[in-house]
């Protein structure tokens, strides 16, 4: 005689149906899920930057179709886009570095803040010279 999915004769447990958009329920689990599709983003980002690489190492014609292309209105909305969640990922990112990271000096701990506030102030100065360097 057949038990059916049950284990040790025992009656299958109720499993109740899960929802497509459970994630949307939670503000926890609705981060997770952007931050995870975050990484859609940046690896757009990644193909943009060769792309533009590209066209700048193969002359004046190439790199005036990347200008064209990245005017194209498509694809402004796709980087601003692509650019709020590079945001999002790199604040969830930090927002994860003093609980992974453990520095001590000497006997002492330093402080998860002091930890936030490195990254946030590296992320600055980096953001600052990036834009000198494009903007001077």
């Amino acid at each position: 005689m057949s038990t059916g999915n049950a284990v040790g004769g025992e009656p299958p447990l109720y499993r109740p149906p899960v929802s497509l958009t459970w994630w949307l329920r939670n503000p926890s689990y609705l981060l997770f899920v952007l931050r995870e599709l975050s990484c859609v983003f940046i690896a757009w980002f990644v193909v943009y930057l060769l792309m533009l690489v590209y066209a700048v190492s193969s002359g004046r014609a190439a790199y005036q179709e990347f200008l064209d292309l990245s005017a194209n209105p498509l694809v402004v909305i796709l980087n601003v886009i692509a650019l709020a969640f590079v945001v999002l990922h790199a604040v969830t990112w930090f927002g994860l570095a003093p609980k992974a990271m453990v520095l001590r000096l000497g006997a002492l701990r330093v402080p998860p803040t002091v930890i936030l506030a490195a990254h946030y102030g590296a992320w600055l100065v980096v953001s600052a010279i990036v834009a000198w360097v494009i903007l001077r």
